[in-house]
């Protein structure tokens, strides 16, 4: 029988300092050599410090009431970040109404394939105890944004940028699905390789995180790599549910029922999110200069009549 598991190690944030000190050891990297990464290593490292550090706060109330609404919410909030960092954050190119398509296709993969590999995979009852189905979720989200991003960029860089092929199979009498069905294909192929990839490597020349978590917790390491198996055939299946549903739905939206190619409903421009942060800071910054032009302006006229009062006195 396995032992329980032990909490067998113990951090503070003196830890995480000393853990930060490999990012900035990459930055200082990144500066000498020029590569342009310094600032998004950084960033992102503060990222992952906030937010692991409220995943940590919330995820333990969860797990201290042991109710299946909050597991719920809390797996539909990671379905909706996930789908905000794909389309947001991600994306380079959007197409009309992406962010209801990738949260669809996120739910509609996520959400049945951790049921069913939790509850009859994984023979856990109930499916929803927190402390399993929780981070599970979030590993399939995880795998799931990137499958998501992959194939909705290259479908929409074929149909933007490279469309000539497509419209030559409409022009030719194809209906829209025969003329993309090759950039569906593609789409989805490349949006496995990674996947794909992270299996076949698995084990021999990687252990992955679940397994090593799953050691250091008290399980037997036969348990813990069959524990991963399972999950990764889980991410593969998301990965794959979700990569068909918004590739289908995309080409949907960008071929319309007439067989026409519509790259006026894809929008290369910044999201508007990042849009208004830009007028907002351009904004601030226009202020500053309008403020320290008007402070320079009053310290030029306090001087000119300090010097023309001293003109007055000496005269």
């Amino acid at each position: 029988m396995d032992s329980a598991p032990t909490d067998s190690t113990h951090l503070d944030w003196s830890n995480v300092g000393l853990g930060f000190s490999f990012i900035i050891f990459n930055a200082l990297i990144s500066t000498s050599l020029q590569l342009g990464v310094g600032s998004s290593l950084l960033s992102a490292a503060i990222r992952c410090v906030v937010q692991l550090g409220l995943v940590a706060m919330v995820l333990q109330k969860v797990f201290e009431t042991n109710n299946p609404w909050a597991v719920g919410g809390i797996a539909c909030l990671m379905n909706l970040l996930g789908t905000v960092e794909a389309v947001i954050n991600k994306s380079k190119k959007r197409y009309n109404y992406m962010f209801s398509c990738v949260l669809f296709g996120m739910l509609c993969s996520t959400i049945p394939v951790s049921i069913i590999g939790i509850r009859f995979a994984m023979v856990i009852e109930p499916f929803w105890k927190p402390e399993q189905y929780i981070p599970i979720v979030g590993m399939l989200c995880g795998g799931t944004v990137s499958g998501i991003v992959v194939a909705v960029s290259y479908v929409l860089r074929e149909i933007y940028d490279n469309r000539d092929k497509v419209e030559m199979y409409l022009s030719f009498g194809a209906s829209r699905f025969e003329a993309c069905r090759p950039v569906a294909r593609e789409a989805l192929r490349l949006a496995l390789a990674p996947t794909i990839s992270q299996m076949s490597v698995i084990g021999i020349i990687a252990i992955p995180g679940m397994m090593t978590g799953a050691i250091l917790g008290g399980s037997s390491v036969q348990q813990a790599a069959r524990l991963q198996m399972v999950i990764m055939f889980m991410i593969s299946a998301s990965t794959a549910l979700a990569a068909i549903i918004t590739t289908v739905t995309t080409l949907a939206i960008v071929v319309d029922n007439e067989d026409r190619l519509r790259p006026d409903r894809v929008d290369v421009r910044d999201h508007p999110v990042w849009r208004a942060r830009n007028w907002l800071f351009s904004r601030a910054v226009d202020g500053v200069k309008h403020t320290v032009r008007s402070c320079r302006g009053l310290i030029r006229k306090d001087r000119q009549n300090g010097v023309a009062e001293t003109d007055r006195l000496l005269g």
